[in-house]
C-alpha cells in the first residue's frame, strides 16, 4: 500500500523507533529467535543494535535490493558496545557484512519492519516503493519465512492511526506486533501474509532494478511455476473489450451480451486477444488448433508457453471452456513451424493436441465446429 505520509512522520519515526525498540527485549519471540531480519532504515538502527548485542544473527536487506537480498551483519570478534553500534549503521553494515544468497538455506525467526502508518489490526503502510512487501515476498519464495514466521514494526505511538482495509492490495505485508515507545500491541492480524512473489505484479522495469529477481524468477520457472510477468499479462479489460466486439461482430450472432456475466461469456463464445493490429484485412493468416488444455490452464499460461518455444502467434482466440484455443499466424509456413515446436508441449499434467486447423477461413477465422 503506498503512503504520502512520510514527509508527516520521518522525525517522529526516527526519535520514536529509537526509543520503542528497547520493548523488543521483552518479547517472547525475539528472545526466542536466532536469526532476526530488519530493514536498514535509519530508525531501526537502535533495533539492529539491540539485535547484534543480544548475540543474534542480523540480516539486513540490500539497499533497494540491487546487489542481492540479504546481508549477515558479522561483528568483529570482541567487539565492544560501540563496535556493535557502528555495526548497526548504514557504514558499519557496509564494512561488517557478508552477502547472503538465494541457496544460503536461511531460516529467519523473526522480521522487523518499519512502516510511515499502521493500525492496531495489523495493516500497514509502507513508503510505497514496496521493497518491505518484495522482500518478505522473496523470503517466502526462498523457503526462509513461514506463514507463522512473526513480523514486527517500530514505530511512534503517532504513526498508530485507522486504516481502511480496502486500501490493502494483497502483496501488502501485515504485521503482528506493533512496538511505540508506550506500548506493545498483539494485532491478532487474520489476513494473510503475501504466499511468495506476484509474478503477474513483477515488471521488466523491476526486473531491471532488481537483479535478484531475475534468479528467483528462473528458480521458480524451474518448478513449473507461473512467472508470467505484469508486462506479459494481456490487459483485462481491453480483452474483454476485445471479445465482446468480436462476437459482436460475427455473423448470426443474436446473444444479448448484456445479460451474461463474465463466467458465461467465457464459456458461450470464445475470448480473443488481439496481438496484431494489422491482422485484420491479411488473407493469408493460418489458424493452429490446441486441444485438450486441462481447466485449470489458464490463457496466459498457454501464452507463456509459446513464447518459451518461439511460437508467439498473431492472435489467439481462447475457449477455456472447451478446453481448446485456435492461434492465428501470418501464413501456412509460421503455422506449421509453430505445430512442430509445440508438438508433445504439456500444460497442467496433460499433454496438448497441436494440429492445423481443419477449416481455414480468410481474415484469420476460424469454422468451429462443436
Amino acid at each position: 500500500m503506498q503512503s504520502q505520509l512520510g514527509p508527516l512522520f520521518l522525525g517522529s519515526q526516527i526519535h520514536g523507533a529509537s526509543h520503542a525498540a528497547t520493548r523488543l527485549l521483552a518479547l517472547q519471540e525475539f528472545k526466542a529467535a536466532n536469526t532476526v531480519k530488519i530493514n536498514p532504515d535509519v530508525p531501526q538502527k537502535n533495533a539492529r543494535f539491540l539485535t547484534l548485542e543480544a548475540r543474534k544473527t542480523l540480516l539486513v536487506p540490500t539497499p533497494r535490493l540491487r546487489s542481492g537480498l540479504f546481508n549477515r551483519i558479522v561483528p568483529p570478534s570482541g567487539a565492544t558496545k560501540e563496535i556493535l553500534r557502528i555495526c548497526a549503521t548504514s557504514q558499519g553494515i557496509k564494512e561488517y557484512s557478508v552477502p547472503v544468497g538465494l541457496d544460503g538455506k536461511v531460516r529467519v525467526d523473526l522480521v522487523v519492519v518499519g512502516s510511515v502508518a499502521v493500525s492496531e489490526k495489523g495493516w500497514r503502510i509502507g513508503k510505497g516503493e514496496g521493497y518491505a512487501d518484495m522482500e518478505y515476498a522473496m523470503m517466502v519464495s526462498m523457503g526462509a519465512v513461514k506463514e507463522e514466521t512473526p513480523v514486527v514494526t517500530i514505530v511512534h505511538d503517532c504513526q498508530v492511526l485507522d486504516i481502511a482495509e480496502e486500501l490493502l492490495d494483497d502483496h501488502d505485508l501485515t504485521v503482528d506486533y506493533i512496538l511505540t515507545p508506550t506500548r506493545t500491541i498483539k494485532t491478532n492480524c487474520k489476513r494473510p501474509k503475501p504466499q511468495g512473489i506476484i509474478w503477474h505484479k513483477v515488471s521488466y522495469e523491476m526486473l531491471a532494478k532488481i537483479p535478484i529477481l531475475k534468479s528467483l524468477r528462473y528458480k521458480e520457472k524451474q518448478t513449473g511455476k507461473d512467472v508470467t510477468l505484469q508486462d506479459e499479462h494481456p490487459d483485462l479489460a481491453n480483452a474483454n473489450k476485445s471479445a465482446a466486439l468480436n462476437e459482436k461482430a460475427r455473423p448470426g450472432n443474436t446473444r444479448p451480451q448484456a445479460a451474461m456475466g463474465s463466467a458465461q461469456m467465457g464459456q458461450q463464445y470464445v475470448e480473443s486477444d488481439s496481438l496484431s493490429p494489422r491482422l485484420e484485412g491479411s488473407g493469408t493468416i493460418t489458424t493452429v488448433y490446441v486441444g485438450n488444455i486441462p481447466p485449470s490452464v489458464r490463457v496466459s499460461e498457454l501464452k507463456y508457453a509459446l513464447r518459451e518455444f518461439h511460437a508467439t502467434p498473431l492472435k489467439v482466440n481462447w475457449q477455456g471452456a472447451q478446453h481448446r484455443a485456435f492461434l492465428d499466424y501470418k501464413d501456412k509456413a509460421a503455422a506449421e513451424s509453430a505445430v512442430s515446436s509445440l508438438k508433445g508441449l504439456s500444460l497442467g499434467g496433460n499433454t496438448l493436441r497441436v494440429e492445423l486447423a481443419k477449416n481455414q477461413r480468410n481474415k484469420g477465422q476460424v469454422e468451429i465446429n462443436s
